[in-house]
Order: structure tokens, then C-alpha cells, then sequence
């Protein structure tokens, strides 16, 4: 274990966290209306009703799938008498489809992002950023899950030990330096992409309208529907009731201008 092992492993993932924690605090105070995908539906709707979805939802099964890899141990899943091949064979199906759809979907924002000339000017200096390094990050787990299938290495017992030994402070550095490149490259890559989070529009991910899951229908009534026909006739009337004419005088036409109403001869 060198100094670089040390610094990639046991340094570099708290100055990335503390890079995603200030930089979204920063964001927050200074930029609170910039949380937002800066949506260029308007631009262009049809490939981006086709990549968005696929992107965001295999996208969910992405991450679903690095908490339970990550965050739940070996001993566990035993527990549960879930074998080792079965578990790895649930991982590598759904993980490599769910890579692939993700894959597919950016492909289809990318192609439509350069085509469409409208998007393309709409491209910020961050998206040329974070599009690339995204596209990298899906194609190195793609690299790291196939190169599961004949490479007996067990992530469980390595790169996992290490992403859970972060947050006991006190990270096992030789259980990532010992992991094989793709795990490696995989896992620096995502340290990036954590890093530029806060600074691009990947930020809008927290805040994400979960708030609508859980709120009350909101019930909408018809204007003329379900009321007697006498309220909508005198809803009716008095909508298009006109509004009186003022003289230069600041009195309505018709009334006289001295005395009173009685006093008044009818017209």
C-alpha cells in the first residue's frame, strides 16, 4: 500500500464529500431558482419522451442496485439463505439491463442534445462537461460487470468492505487498492461526477417532487356543471354585465346634476 493508495482511498472520498456538502450549501444560497434540468422540451419533445424516461428509470435501477451491492453485507444476504450464485446472477441480469437501458437512454439525449440545433445552443458550459463524464461513468460499470463473469473477483468482500469502512472513519484502503482496474476506474470516475454535482444541473436530483406522493388529491369543478340552471344564468348575467360609462364630470350618463333622485323628471 503506497502514499497513492492512501491518497485515491482514504483522502480523496472525504474531500469530494465535503466538495458535494459545500457545494450544494453554496448553490442553495446563491443560486436557490438554479435547481432546475433547464428543460429544452420546448425545443424538441419526441426524442426526449423516449430518452428521458429510459434514461431516469434505468437510472433508478442503477443506484437501487449499488445500495443493495454496497451497503448490504455478505453475511446478510446468507442470513436470508440467499445463495452466492443466485446473487450474483440477479446482479449481472439486472444490473448489466439496467446499464444497458441507461446507456441507451443518454445515447438518445446525447444524439438528440447535437442534432437538434436548438438544444445544442441551449448547451451550457457544465453540460459539455457532465455529459462525457456521465457517459464514462455507465460505461465503466458496464466494464466492471462484464469483466464479472470471468474475473472470480467478489466486490462484496472488497470494494464494498471499503465503501462501508468510510463511514466509520476509518477507511480500509488495502481492500480498494487490491480491487482489479475496472472497479478502480469505476470508482474515481463516480468521485468526479459526485465532485462536479453541485456546480451543473445534476443538482436538481434533490429536489425531486417526492412531496407529490403524498398530498392530497387536489379535486377540480366544472364553472357550469353540477349548479341549478338559475345560478348559471345569473352567473351568466352578471359576467356580461357592462360596466358604466363615466362623464368628465365623474358621474354616470343619465343622472342629473342637481338635486335629488326624486327630484329628478324621468327621462
Amino acid at each position: 500500500m503506497t502514499h497513492v493508495h492512501i491518497a485515491l482511498w482514504g483522502v480523496l472520498p472525504y474531500l469530494v464529500l465535503a466538495t458535494l456538502i459545500a457545494g450544494t450549501a453554496w448553490r442553495y444560497r446563491y443560486d436557490r431558482f438554479g435547481f432546475t434540468t433547464r428543460s429544452s422540451q420546448l425545443h424538441e419533445a419526441r426524442l426526449l419522451r423516449i430518452g428521458g424516461p429510459l434514461f431516469h428509470y434505468a437510472l433508478f435501477l442503477v443506484v437501487g442496485g449499488h445500495v443493495m451491492g454496497l451497503l448490504v453485507p455478505e453475511a446478510l444476504t446468507e442470513r436470508l439463505r440467499v445463495s452466492e450464485h443466485l446473487y450474483h446472477l440477479t446482479a449481472l441480469t439486472i444490473g448489466g439491463l439496467a446499464g444497458l437501458a441507461a446507456v441507451a437512454g443518454l445515447a438518445i439525449l446525447l444524439h438528440r442534445r447535437l442534432r437538434v440545433p436548438a438544444v445544442r445552443a441551449a448547451t451550457s458550459r457544465s453540460d459539455r462537461l457532465v455529459y462525457p463524464l456521465l457517459a464514462v461513468v455507465l460505461l465503466a460499470g458496464l466494464l466492471a460487470t462484464a469483466s464479472s463473469v470471468t474475473n472470480p473477483y467478489d466486490y462484496r468482500l472488497g470494494v464494498s468492505v471499503w465503501f462501508r469502512s468510510l463511514f466509520a472513519l476509518d477507511p480500509d484502503v488495502g481492500a480498494m487498492a487490491r480491487a482489479p482496474f475496472a472497479y478502480q476506474l469505476h470508482a474515481l470516475l463516480g468521485m468526479a461526477l459526485f465532485a462536479l454535482w453541485p456546480f451543473s444541473r445534476l443538482v436538481h436530483a434533490f429536489t425531486a417532487p417526492l412531496g407529490y406522493i403524498f398530498r392530497p388529491y387536489v379535486v377540480y369543478r366544472s364553472r357550469g356543471r353540477g349548479r341549478p340552471a338559475g345560478a348559471r344564468q345569473l352567473e351568466y348575467r352578471w359576467a356580461t354585465r357592462p360596466y358604466p360609462r363615466r362623464t368628465p364630470a365623474g358621474r354616470a350618463p343619465g343622472k342629473p346634476s342637481g338635486g335629488s333622485h326624486r327630484d329628478a323628471s324621468p327621462p
